[in-house]
């Protein structure tokens, strides 16, 4: 067995609209094509063995999908299933055993005989992908006899969820914020996450947000700055001072006295902390383990009580948990170590951040202590005494967390409020010893000793014991109070001709009415109107280069089959969606091998419109026209044929329709007719001749009409969109010379070209040129249907070749468009110059006067400038 190919899907796609994270490969079983499980004796009797999460699925209110795609089972293995479908399930069990509960998948023959696609669901895109890869190895191995061994897979897959999946405070905030239908989006190369889209962003990293000041985590990360603070203002804190050495430690505890805490001056998490020190000599080591972290340490006096951590969140108390190290009890038989691995059998303990609760590790801390204690991990603790292994309580050292917010002493509330204020945090954490949270601070004795950034949330989202506490709410609250949206509008346009035009046309229209655009093309990313990318950008990563732009409020994003295929869209909803039409073109590509395969790629852009949005859908396609069925959001319509009995019906159910009627861009709405324009004032539509540019302003017309825009906007836009090489390079750009005329486009299949073909039929000329190539991609049918149209509408053709063959030599491509360009016209002129730009000096030089020279470009930049300068010699 072979991966032959291997996609990750980021978004909706082909493969499903609903499930984002994907993981899309093609398998070839080679020799095994035709077994089933049922013949492969290890795979029923090992699989079960080796991967016991199989047969056993968790339901759970996340996972919605588990009860539709439940796990194999060995009843089922024994029974006989495809080996597709076991890969597929096999990857999904490696990483559910790894921390990750993905469940969803299928599995399905591809075009070519003994392939499959095997399809599924992953948390973590690198591991997913291993997944896949170790899936199809272990499959195979089993297939043949050879050893497998799973648990170096999984602990290397659980070791990229712990380096690449969100940590329980970020989670919680993401989640939290997806639960509204806030979209979100982590920053390539960081922890930084975006919450919503554009100028409506705001970002998170762990616990910090948009809003955090500087200089309060500048002041919580220097601890003796903030003990001076609070302690101006009357919050209780511990007495103490900073040292740099032995001398300055002795000075300390001669002032202070036993016992003690030492502390490194910017540490945070407890890291190097070390408490309740009662003797010199453990002071020293006191001083050395905060001096691997900074060079001054704190030395405060030993304040005797609970650790509690407080939690502020935009100056209003949120929760509050009392803190307990990690530690064992003995029972007068066990040893420290059996303590430990006994405590670690607890379902809720993990590896890292995996589970509410952390696995308690023996770590030199921990020895150090138990030294102390004149112990060691082989020592056995008498029944009922308890031992603390780590001197701080934090969560992610094995400590246990016991929620306590609604006992908290309205003394103590106020306080964490101040303390927050003070210091300048919009979310704080803040650590305190007392007694009894519900008594008065200044009654027990007890203070604040740490006021913390970035705090963690792991404790109140989960606590050990108590009520859980919904802690990131108030925070989205904060960044998205009431009223306020983190969205910013969507127009998503796809289908196989005129999309870019019609891209072009939107931005256009949306711009004129004050809106900071942002819009994806085939030739390029414009923000503002202003080109920051150019090439084909009109995949799922162009998409995300508009969303999280904070200059634009509002997206226009052309979406091309190639990015849908290769990994899905860049956004999960938008809120307006137009279908141009489905045409014959790029078939046997990405195995889409019909129209109708290719409908259902184009059709995965309607089904992502939010449900009070509209899918704007061509009415004469009727591959388009079906896609209406499968939305759950508003249709409306558009066509070219103003009897059209699709338009009738649509519009005596009281639905919307855009028509060329009569020679005008017409709305029709329940009984009720609304005019724009007429279509020949457009200068995009050559005064009425290019009728596939009529086509293109009915769409936008229609999808601006349906978002809600005045039609009388609409019409002073189209009036004043000019086709350009700047603001449409390649698409229908028209330079009149003194003698003759040139058109550059970008028609490069048979549905394009034919509706070209009406546009220079109606165009009077003395002699008609085209200067042509066929692409490499095509099936040889695609190519001759191309080139017999284009033999058909010209007097005289100019055939070269593109740059990049795409898997075709120039020998093969010149015979089959020469054969389509003589198949109507025998007699058709035809010169071959290879090379586009010489191609484009001859006609050029030879141009008869009253001609009309279409250039269809593979170049657009050069072949632009170099009409630029030609035109700059008049």
């Amino acid at each position: 067995m072979k991966i032959i190919d291997l996609r990750t899907m980021r978004g909706p796609s082909y493969w499903s609209v609903k499930h984002y994270k994907l993981i899309v490969m093609k398998v070839d079983l080679e020799n095994q094509a035709d077994v089933w499980s049922n013949s492969i004796s290890a795979l029923a009797e090992q699989l079960p063995v080796l991967l016991p999460e199989l047969g056993q699925p968790q339901p759970s209110e996340s996972e919605k999908t588990l009860q539709k795609h439940p796990p194999l089972t060995a009843e089922q293995l024994v029974d006989g299933e495809p080996l597709g479908h076991v890969i597929q399930h096999v990857a999904l069990a490696l990483q559910r055993m790894a921390g990750m509960p993905v469940y969803w998948g299928k599995s399905y023959p591809a075009h070519q005989a003994g392939v499959e696609f095997v399809v599924f669901s992953y948390q973590e895109e690198r591991a997913g992908r291993m997944a896949a890869e170790a899936a199809v190895q272990m499959v195979d191995d089993l297939c043949h006899g050879r050893p497998v061994t799973v648990k170096p897979i999984v602990d290397e897959l659980h070791q990229i969820r712990e380096d690449e999946f969100f940590g329980p405070s970020t989670w919680s905030i993401v989640s939290e914020a997806a639960s509204r239908n806030i979209p979100y989006i982590q920053l390539k190369n960081s922890n930084i996450i975006q919450l919503g889209y554009g100028v409506n962003q705001k970002r998170i990293w762990a616990t910090t947000t948009s809003y955090t000041s500087h200089a309060g985590v500048e002041v919580a990360g220097n601890k003796n700055r903030t003990k001076a603070m609070l302690k101006d203002v009357g919050v209780p804190v511990p007495n103490g001072t900073t040292v740099y050495s032995e001398a300055g430690l002795r000075d300390a505890v001669e002032e202070l006295g036993f016992p003690i805490v030492t502390k490194p001056l910017d540490g945070n998490h407890g890291k190097g902390a070390t408490i309740r020190i009662m003797n010199w000599d453990d002071a020293m080591e006191g001083l050395k383990a905060a001096q691997h972290y900074s060079r001054a340490v704190i030395v405060e006096q030993f304040i005797e009580g609970d650790d509690y951590r407080l939690l502020v969140v935009n100056g209003k108390l949120i929760a509050a948990a009392k803190r307990t190290p990690a530690a064992v009890k003995g029972n007068g038989s066990s040893t420290v170590q059996e303590l430990i691995d006994e405590v670690n059998k607890d379902p809720r303990r993990g590896f890292g951040h995996e589970k509410v609760l952390t696995s308690i590790k023996a770590d030199q801390h921990t020895l150090d202590i138990l030294r102390g204690h004149d112990m060691t991990l082989e020592s056995v603790l008498p029944a009922g005494q308890q031992v603390y292994l780590k001197s701080t309580a934090n969560i992610s050292t094995g400590g246990t967390a016991t929620d306590v917010t609604d006992l908290m002493h309205p003394y103590n509330l106020l306080l964490a409020e101040r303390v927050a204020g003070i210091i300048g945090l919009d979310i704080c954490g803040i650590d305190l010893l007392t007694s009894d949270i519900a008594i008065p601070l200044n009654e027990t004795r007890g203070a604040v000793i740490e006021v913390n950034a970035a705090p963690g949330f792991r404790m109140h989202i989960s606590p050990t014991e108590g009520l859980p506490r919904n802690v990131a709410a108030p925070v989205v609250d904060m960044l998205f109070p009431q009223g306020s949206t983190a969205r910013i509008p969507i127009f998503a346009v796809t289908g196989t001709n005129g999309k870019t035009t019609t891209t072009h046309l939107l931005s256009h229209i949306v711009a004129s009415k004050g809106y900071k655009v942002g819009h994806t093309t085939t030739n390029g990313i414009y923000i503002q109107g202003v080109q920051l990318q150019s090439g084909d950008c009109t995949g799922g990563q162009s998409a995300e280069f508009v969303l999280k732009d904070p200059t634009v409020n509002f997206a226009v994003l052309e979406t091309a089959r190639g990015g849908m295929l290769r990994s899905g869209l860049g956004f999960h909803t938008c809120d307006v969606a137009i279908v141009t039409n489905v045409a014959a073109d790029h078939l046997g590509m990405r195995d889409i091998y019909t129209v109708e395969e290719m409908a259902q790629v184009k059709g995965v852009l309607p089904r992502t419109v939010r449900k009070n949005g509209w899918a704007v859908l061509n009415a004469d396609d009727d591959l388009v026209y079906a896609m209406r069925e499968k939305l759950e959001c508003r249709v409306a319509l558009f066509s070219m044929n103003e009897h059209s009995p699709r338009i009738r019906e649509h519009a005596d159910n009281g639905g919307v329709a855009a028509v060329y009627e009569e020679g005008y861009i017409t709305i029709y709405k329940n009984s009720y007719k609304l005019r724009i324009d007429r279509a020949a004032e457009f200068p995009i539509t050559f005064g009425g001749r290019a009728t596939f540019n009529i086509e293109n302003s009915l769409a936008a017309a229609l999808a601006c009409y349906c978002y809600g825009f005045d039609k009388d906007d609409i019409k002073q836009a189209l009036r004043t969109f000019v086709p350009s090489a700047a603001k449409t390079p390649g698409r229908m750009n028209s330079y009149k010379f003194p003698t003759f005329e040139v058109i550059v486009d970008y028609a490069h299949n048979t549905h394009g070209i034919g509706k070209f073909a009406e546009f220079l039929n109606a165009t009077q000329a003395t002699h008609k040129v085209g200067v042509i190539s066929g692409l490499g991609d095509r099936r040889d049918e695609d190519t001759l249907g191309f080139s017999r149209i284009a033999g058909s509408i010209f007097d005289e053709v100019i055939l070269r070749q593109d740059r990049d063959l795409r898997g075709k030599t120039k020998e093969q491509l010149r015979e089959i468009m020469t054969r389509g360009l003589r198949l109507d016209a025998p007699d058709l002129l035809i010169t071959y110059i290879e090379d586009e730009m010489d191609a484009m000096d001859h006609v050029l030089t030879t141009a008869k006067p009253g001609s009309v020279i279409v250039l269809f470009t593979e170049n657009i930049k050069a072949t632009l400038k170099k009409l630029d300068d030609f035109e700059a010699q008049f």
